[in-house]
């Protein structure tokens, strides 16, 4: 089957971004406060923001899993590194 003759929802979930639109109940007081915190003029750039934020910090915890899994050169210098030199 050509990719043409494929429905349109299947060409539309290839080549375009699909938005959800959801309801969502939420605390003013909590909408508040992240105000304060941020410079988003809307709750929408204000939950992107925060959605952004979460997954930062989420990726950033899963490094934590490469602890112990390095191996570091024990005579190691950046600084020779910086100006070009070969570390050996």
């Amino acid at each position: 089957m050509l990719f043409a003759q494929r429905p349109l929802w299947v060409r539309l979930c290839v080549w375009e971004r699909v938005y959800i639109r959801t309801n969502v109940v939420l605390d003013d007081h909590l909408i508040a406060k992240a105000f304060k915190h941020s410079k988003a003029k809307t709750k929408k750039e204000l939950i992107h923001e925060a959605l952004q934020e979460m997954i930062f910090a989420r990726e950033r915890l899963d490094l934590r899993g490469l602890r112990g899994k390095i191996i570091f050169i024990d005579n190691y210098d950046h600084k020779k590194m910086r100006r070009g030199e070969k570390v050996a």
